[in-house]
């Protein structure tokens, strides 16, 4: 025996009433998400200043795995291990601390040789760098 389709009666507006706590919901998540992305989007400005600041550097050669390169190689490999690496790098700090620092095949530290011969650990490089970079952000109102 066929029984008769199921009528679901709702009372005026309750829908309206799901919809409207539905996107109240929402936007509070998205008001509340709002600093993160905020922070992602300074913290990767922060990490191209700090890839930029090796690719200009003039007369510089970055000392990988006992190989010289030039800064512009150097850039380049340093933008593909934060691709590979992004899953960890949050910060400006992460991506020197996995990216930056040394090689995560040999562990030989990574270095920067200037021109006039002198030689820095690339990651007291990168931090210098850092420093200098928060210091006119602080000043933002």
């Amino acid at each position: 025996m066929r029984g008769k389709p199921a009528i679901v009666k709702t009372t005026p507006g309750r829908n309206v009433r799901r919809l409207r706590n539905a996107l109240c919901i929402f936007f509070l998540v998205g008001l509340a998400a709002a600093p993160v992305f905020g922070q992602q989007g300074i913290e990767q400005r922060k990490i191209e200043y700090l890839i930029s600041s090796i690719a200009d550097l003039q007369g510089a050669r970055f000392i990988r795995n006992g190989t010289e390169y030039d800064s512009q190689r150097a850039a380049d490999h340093l933008r593909v291990k934060l691709h590979y690496a992004s899953g960890r790098v949050k910060t400006a700090d992460d991506f020197i601390v996995y990216c930056a620092t040394g090689s995560s095949r040999t562990g030989e530290v990574y270095r920067i040789k200037f021109a006039d011969g002198h030689m820095i650990a690339t990651a007291s490089f990168l931090r210098d760098k850092l420093t200098a970079y928060a210091v006119p952000e602080q000043n933002i109102p």
